[in-house]
């Protein structure tokens, strides 16, 4: 870089931005726009913040508490169908634009000295860039120990590559190469950890505009749900650099000296200098070193999106039906049948999934839920069709009976025109379900039988238990319908099972398995989550 040694340092202030009028105007309405989108917009945040128990954490505690959302809410539900998503940022912007007006024409009235400009930009992108980099912080632990997009179950890799989604196949091409998608959990953690410093602001503010606009466009190009999260930290990162465009441009492009003349306020004195370095300190320790541990005992024993429930260890595996009947009658294998089951898989978890050449819903979600009963982590079964069914099963095993329910969920009061085939679908005739709403599980496993089975909240690494999963496995279900089988299983060294029961129709079934050993061209994974 060519240095001009005639430079005059007391122009270097000019190389800073003047408060002129537009830019005051600009400030306004930026000021309270960034102000909105860094509050929590939903009641049940902080209901969820008080209800934490700080002294028995989980990851998904403080997961949540970073990844919340912002923004107002109310525009015309004609217009929120045209907005991608981003309607709480357009009447954002609207309110800021008005308020922004007015506080201009009171401004005014009344001269306001510039300092108090200069004091509230600075406070403004403190909490512009704590607020990116909490959220993005937790945003990246979950890939740097890679839980967001899991390494594919064998249900799903088992599945035709057309019968995917384009979420599901880009979430999937992640899953597959963890040493990738801990290389962007890196990436987004250290932008965070550079934004809790003023002096590594920028170089934080670039590597997170780098980064999420890339996952922006991905998410956009695949259909992949969380292009508006991710836009959000490209627009905090474009504000935390718009200041220093012009020095960048000064020094990289006409390669002149450049200082940064960062503003600094006077006020941090006394007592108010250790209360920031209390706060500061804080936010360090819990959402770096604490939220690290959390996220590493979440993945070790309890990931998020799959299931952490071992399941029957003797059934894990690929099967093929070797024998198939209804009600005593043989269904003889074929491709078209819409009937008989083409193939079926236990996999290490508590979840078995079959096919059958017969058109199933689809689940078009992330696989995400902040419930944390296995039958509500639906990762395995989003994104997929091609008759692929995916079942949640109690094992009791004394008796050897599999009591299975389809994890595909209908909501009563919002979808009644969804409901899946079988015993529990809604009567058109009488509007009822054919099973009891307010106790879903009491009429489907004795007492004996949940005796056997025992407490699924406790059937993972004692490391791993804390308030919040104690408190979700209490929660009341709500009022869904599920397709149903219990079915008993009978296997000497489980290259053979023998399934008898009632199916989803209450038919009786009888299904002989035969274990086959499948060789996939991707490598095996290493770097696996869950204890089973």
């Amino acid at each position: 870089m060519h240095i001009n040694p005639d430079f005059d340092l007391s122009k270097r202030d000019a190389l800073n931005p003047e408060w002129k009028t537009s830019a005051l105007i600009s400030f306004r309405i930026a000021f309270v726009f960034f102000i909105i989108l860094s509050v929590p917009n939903n009641l049940k945040w902080y209901t969820d913040v008080l209800s934490i128990d700080w002294t028995n954490l989980h990851f998904l505690d403080l997961y949540f508490t970073a990844r919340f959302e912002s923004g107002l809410k109310f525009l015309d539900p004609y217009i929120l169908r045209h907005t991608f998503g981003f309607s709480s940022w357009l009447t954002s912007l609207a309110v800021s634009i008005i308020a922004g007006l007015v506080w201009t024409f009171v401004s005014c009235a009344n001269k306001q000295n510039i300092e108090n400009y200069n004091l509230l930009y600075y406070f403004l992108r403190v909490i512009v860039r704590y607020r990116a980099a909490i959220g993005i912080i937790a945003f990246g632990f979950t890939k740097l120990l890679p839980e967001q997009m899991p390494y594919p179950s064998l249900g799903l890799l088992n599945t035709n590559f057309g019968d995917l989604t384009p979420q599901k196949i880009y979430w999937l091409s992640i899953g597959i190469v963890p040493l990738y998608q801990i290389f962007a959990g890196i990436v987004e953690v250290l932008a965070g950890i550079l934004l809790l410093f003023r002096s590594t602001t920028s170089l934080g503010a670039i590597l997170l505009f780098a980064a999420l606009s890339d996952i922006f466009f991905v998410n956009l190009a695949y259909d992949g749900g969380v292009h508006v999260y991710s836009a959000y930290f490209v627009l905090f990162a474009s504000f935390l650099l718009i200041k220093d465009i012009p020095k960048l441009y000064h020094l990289l492009i006409l390669e002149k000296v450049t200082y940064s003349n960062n503003y600094h306020p006077n006020i941090f004195n006394s007592w108010l200098k250790y209360l920031r370095l209390l706060a500061k300190s804080g936010v360090i320790i819990l959402f770096i070193f604490v939220l690290a541990r959390l996220q590493w005992v979440s993945f070790k024993y309890d990931p998020f999106k799959q299931p952490s429930t071992p399941g029957v260890k003797m059934l894990r595996g690929n099967y093929v039906v070797s024998d198939f009947r209804i009600n005593n009658l043989t269904i003889p294998y074929s491709p078209v049948d819409s009937t008989r089951w083409q193939s079926v898989t236990f996999e290490e978890w508590s979840t078995m999934t079959l096919r059958v050449n017969k058109p199933v819903p689809i689940d078009l979600t992330n696989g995400s839920n902040s419930l944390m009963q296995d039958i509500y982590r639906t990762y395995e079964l989003t994104g997929v069709g091609g008759g692929y069914r995916v079942f949640h099963y109690f094992a009791d095993t004394i008796n050897h009976d599999l009591y299975l329910q389809d994890k595909y969920e209908v909501i009563l009061e919002k979808n009644k025109h969804l409901l899946p085939s079988g015993p529990l679908a809604w009567s058109a005739k009488n509007k009822v379900s054919k099973y009891d709403d307010s106790n879903p599980d009491s009429n489907w496993i004795s007492k004996k039988a949940w005796h056997n089975i025992g407490d699924e909240n406790r059937k993972i690494d004692a490391k791993a238990m804390s308030s919040r999963r104690s408190r979700e496995f209490a929660y009341k279900p709500r009022k869904e319908i599920r397709d149903r089988m219990v079915l008993s299983y009978k296997t000497n060294d489980g290259s053979q099972i023998i399934l008898k029961g009632l199916d989803v129709n209450q038919d009786s079934i009888y299904v002989e398995l035969t274990r086959v050993s499948k060789r996939y061209m991707l490598p095996k994974n290493k770097i696996t989550s869950g204890k089973y």
